[in-house]
């Protein structure tokens, strides 16, 4: 009996399998549903699942990049009066019999109208979070692409870099609204956030940054393949296409 000879991958196979790849992902990300919603730590369920917190500042676009990724209209809600949304919301994704993930939809930072000792509440909740949950898989941060990283963005970063470092942790920057940004602009607002990130980046960190717009669908298929990654990884000989996030290396 031959032994059947592998056909090398060539530049048509990368694209072909990369499509697929984005396409497999979308369709997961379009899964999600809504689980349950917590206004403390203790009131979360205790799950074996990998979770993927979506996190930013108030008005970086977090709910609409949660919708716009699932590809429903009002899944994560988002108020008119930034702020406002003082719940952790979680999100099943996969199959419906049995979920293989939860997206955790965390409230949005740094509004000044909300009253201090609710601010100081959710900072609190949100770094124990942060810190503590055992099922926390992976964070998606969003970062409006033409302010760059704000103060409470790298106090947030600076919180998390020990189980970013670590590997225990995945980070997805997301620069939202990149479509008010011209060619130059996006090109030096992804080169800030990359040196940026460099201080996060370690052997074991898993650290991407990607421009993002809900209103294009620009970054949406790279985000949403790699996310599905975090929880289905590929098989090895699997190749992408396209223009992926640009993984940050130390």
């Amino acid at each position: 009996m031959t032994e059947q000879m592998k056909r090398p991958v060539t530049g048509i196979d990368a694209v072909t399998e990369g499509i697929a790849a984005e396409k497999s992902a979308l369709a997961w990300t379009h899964t999600a549903r809504f689980l349950t919603t917590a206004s403390r730590l203790n009131e979360l369920p205790q799950t074996e699942l990998p979770e993927i917190a979506f996190v930013g500042r108030s008005n970086a676009g977090k709910s609409t990049a949660i919708n716009t990724l699932t590809q429903q209209k009002r899944l994560a809600f988002a108020s008119k009066t930034p702020g406002r949304t003082q719940h952790i919301n979680l999100f099943e994704v996969g199959p419906r019999i049995e979920a293989n993930a939860l997206l955790a939809d965390l409230p949005g930072y740094g509004y000044a109208a909300v009253a201090r000792g609710a601010k100081l509440r959710w900072q609190r909740v949100m770094a124990d979070y942060l810190e503590v949950r055992r099922s926390l898989a992976g964070v998606v941060l969003m970062v409006d692409s033409r302010l760059g990283f704000t103060d409470l963005d790298r106090q947030l970063l600076d919180f998390i870099a020990p189980r970013i470092g670590n590997g225990a942790v995945r980070l997805l920057v997301l620069l939202t609204k990149s479509d008010k940004l011209n060619r130059s602009e996006a090109h030096a607002a992804l080169a800030a956030a990359q040196h940026t990130l460099a201080e996060l980046t370690t052997e074991q960190a898993d650290v991407n940054v990607a421009l993002f717009s809900a209103l294009k669908k620009s970054g949406v298929g790279d985000a949403a393949t790699l996310l599905h990654g975090w929880v289905c990884p590929p098989a090895p000989a699997t190749l992408s296409s396209g223009t992926p996030e640009e993984h940050v290396h130390p």
